[in-house]
């Protein structure tokens, strides 16, 4: 017999992502949305969450809290709300995916404290062609060290939060940890004297509903390498939740990352 639906609640359901969450899991055989969980004060909060998604009733309510039992959860919200959510998931063994980025360091150290406890993947992105493009800038900045004056650019649409996007942060982390070094600048303005080795720019653009761009540039003396990535809509980004959805449920309490989902699924 085939096996039960995977239950998952959507913390963050009436946002962006968390809408693309809800109307693909209506698609999938394999997963059921079983909670559906925002902010306080959101004004649809009492409605059916398939109705604000657009795919019609789904007998789940929009709910400040998360009280329905669930098997894994998915949250896109802010770092302040994220931080109460994954102790609840702690609280009742929910594993948790978390796509929220912006975080302070405190607040990411608070966070993975709770993988203590349950099964956790935190990733600023999910899209599997964006986490190649992550190994192939570890490759790149490897092989051409600090010859190269690495620079990226990422550009977001006007309504996201957090600047630079978690993702162009964690291609940063990516290039330094390969050469060695960690001098980040992010923009430049006035006089800032010749550009030195080692260093790493790091410019966000805001622009329109663009739902994300991120390229790593390697320049050299007479030649230039670019490695890019351009999300045509949020789809990869929400597959990729729900991938991490499906791999994390069942599994023992620990962090994991992308890098665990790409190795483990091929």
């Amino acid at each position: 017999m085939p096996a039960d639906p995977l239950r998952v609640a959507v913390h963050g359901a009436a946002g962006r992502m968390g809408i693309r969450l809800i109307q693909l899991m209506a698609e999938a055989s394999d997963l059921v949305l079983a909670a559906a969980v925002d902010r306080g004060d959101h004004p649809r909060l009492g409605e059916d969450a398939g109705e604000v998604a657009g795919v019609g009733r789904l007998g789940v309510r929009l709910a400040a809290g998360l009280t329905e039992p669930v098997d894994v959860a998915i949250d896109f919200s802010t770092p302040a709300a994220s931080l109460g959510f994954a102790e609840t998931c702690a609280d009742r063994s929910i594993a948790l995916v978390v796509g929220t980025t912006g975080y302070e360091p405190e607040q990411r150290r608070t966070l993975e404290m709770y993988a203590a406890r349950i099964p956790m993947l935190i990733s600023a992105n999910f899209s599997r062609a964006v986490n190649l493009l992550m190994r192939l800038t570890a490759e790149a900045a490897r092989i051409l060290g600090d010859a190269a004056d690495i620079e990226i650019v990422e550009r977001h649409h006007r309504f996201k939060k957090d600047a630079p996007s978690g993702t162009a942060l964690r291609l940063a982390e990516i290039a330094a940890q390969a050469i060695g070094r960690e001098q980040l600048v992010y923009g430049r303005r006035g006089q800032v004297g010749e550009r030195p080795r080692g260093e790493i720019g790091v410019h966000a653009l805001r622009t329109g509903d663009n739902p994300g761009e991120h390229t790593v540039v390697f320049g050299l003396m007479g030649e230039c390498l670019e490695l890019s990535h351009r999300a045509l809509n949020r789809d990869g980004f929400c597959r990729g939740a729900l991938e991490a959805a499906r791999f994390l449920a069942g599994r023992p309490a620990r962090l994991y990352t992308m890098d665990d989902l790409l190795d483990a699924t091929g």
